[in-house]
């Protein structure tokens, strides 16, 4: 039994060609999908680094598991699912961006619990490698310019190496490895040809590339500044470096899946990235507070030769909070009760397994306030609406069958009031399932929405005490000292 997760940071599905062809060519993750199967409404639970891999590691929301903001460390009590799966007699192996220690971007250079020291290998170990002129080029996109780099310089190719090591040297044992590039983020550094692949290419002019956020949060509308009004008709989104270097760990990921077919071709191999970028897209850049498609939308595929059918897709919504879930049932190991996902499974057979996901953020990061720092959200999709509650500012629904490009806010439209209530009552509930620390009635008290406030002290009665991890005992209530029998208490 053998699982491996590859993952890449900040590719958006548009530049996954077997998604969308738009000219940015993946050749190899579309051979995975050929192969395997293609999610196509798979959805980060926070369009952040840190707070989105947090999930896709616990099975626990960012809110839940602690890692709301980058830079900001695991809760003491939660546990990956190297730790789980370590418990349960798995080899397991880490290679590459963790961002979960609580430390700069480039992480402590240390493994954590659960996973192989020896094969332990975050960015700050790679920067260790390097003399101190070596580092600074490895951060400067002008690295790439005249003679460029070599592609053994690149954070993407010493992880390839190590985890092809890994795969060659276990071939007879059990594990689960994690391939976690840094790439295509930026500086996006990435060797010839890839680096000037791109030059002269810019992605489709996207309808959304013209909005100006008139009907939209105010707060996207100070992320924006000057660029809501920029002249819409000549926006050009050329970012040759970001572009090439998709292509670039693309064909890293090339490299890994040839030993991966000649040593471990009966694995489960699950593809994913932590999000999306803006790229200008409804004047925004990056990533931040808010649930677009360019950046909570991310790519999922997951191949496991005689398991799942080559080449067949689903369509109905996914979530990275179900990756944890779907390795424990494969592993044949209890999914334990604190977990908030579910397994994939059964959509291997077409069957579905979610009605909505969830989407949330924090804030940016904890050294400064960019994006205007703490801008707490909530949203739900359910395959063709989309809610955001932004609690600091004014809120958002979309049609997206209609409305792919996210142009039309109807979140005061008479004709969707039903789905829209709908749908806020989802959250609601969710917050209350998963104990959202930030829950309470300033997220049921909307402008557009005029029944059933529970302005009370007591609110919903639910306490923080929750179904708590199978490692820990039952919770105790705080009135008798006893376990928790239904985790509600009335005051």
């Amino acid at each position: 039994m053998k699982i491996i997760l590859i993952m890449t940071d900040t590719q958006r599905t548009d530049m996954v060609s077997c998604y969308k062809d738009i000219g940015i060519k993946t050749p190899c993750i579309d051979k995975i999908a050929k192969d395997g199967m293609r999610f196509t409404k798979a959805y980060t639970t926070q369009p952040v680094c840190g707070p989105a891999r947090s999930a896709i590691f616990t099975g626990l929301f960012p809110h839940s598991n602690g890692v709301f903001a980058n830079s900001i460390a695991l809760a003491q009590n939660v546990k990956t699912i190297g730790q789980r799966l370590k418990d349960n007699g798995i080899h397991t192996a880490y290679v590459g961006k963790w961002h979960l220690d609580g430390s700069d971007y480039f992480g402590l250079g240390r493994s954590p619990d659960g996973w192989d020291e020896n094969y332990w290998y975050d960015m700050r170990n790679y920067l260790e490698e390097l003399s101190p002129e070596d580092r600074v080029k490895s951060r400067k996109k002008s690295s790439m310019d005249g003679d460029g780099i070599k592609r053994e310089f690149t954070y993407a190719n010493r992880c390839s190496n190590k985890a092809i090591d890994f795969i060659k040297n276990h071939s007879d044992t059990d594990y689960m490895l994690v391939i976690s590039y840094d790439e295509p983020h930026g500086p996006s550094l990435c060797p010839k040809p890839y680096s000037s692949m791109y030059k002269d290419f810019a992605i489709p002019k996207y309808e959304n590339l013209k909005d100006t956020l008139d009907d939209k949060p105010r707060h996207q509308q100070v992320w924006a500044g000057e660029r809501r009004f920029l002249d819409k008709e000549n926006i050009t989104v050329n970012n040759r470096y970001l572009f090439g270097c998709n292509s670039f760990v693309d064909s890293e990921i090339g490299r890994v899946m040839e030993v991966i077919d000649k040593y471990a071709d009966d694995a489960l191999i699950i593809y994913t990235s932590d999000h999306g970028v803006m790229l200008d897209s409804h004047c925004l850049t990056q990533k931040g507070p808010a649930a677009y498609e360019e950046i909570s939308h991310i790519p999922l595929i997951i191949r496991c030769n005689g398991f799942i059918k080559p080449n067949t897709i689903y369509e109905k919504p996914v979530s990275h909070i179900d990756i944890v879930p779907t390795i424990l049932e494969y592993a044949k190991r209890d999914i334990p009760k604190a977990l908030e996902g579910k397994s994939l499974i059964p959509s291997f057979k077409g069957e579905e397994v979610n009605k909505e996901v969830f989407i949330e953020f924090g804030r940016y990061e904890v050294d400064h306030d960019g994006f205007g720092g703490f801008q707490p959200l909530r949203a739900v999709y359910d395959g063709k609406y989309k809610l955001v509650i932004n609690l600091l500012s004014s809120d958002e629904l979309y049609d997206l069958e209609k409305d792919p490009g996210e142009m039309i806010n109807l979140i005061d439209s008479k004709e969707h009031v039903d789905i829209r209530n709908y749908l806020h009552d989802k959250i609601l509930d969710f917050q209350n399932k998963t104990r959202d620390p930030l829950r309470g009635y300033y997220w049921e008290e909307r402008p557009w929405r005029k029944d059933g406030f529970l302005e009370t002290w007591d609110y919903t009665g639910k306490t923080r005490q929750r179904e708590n991890d199978e490692y820990e005992k039952r919770q105790l209530d705080y009135d008798t000292g006893l376990e928790m029998v239904e985790a509600v208490r009335s005051k």
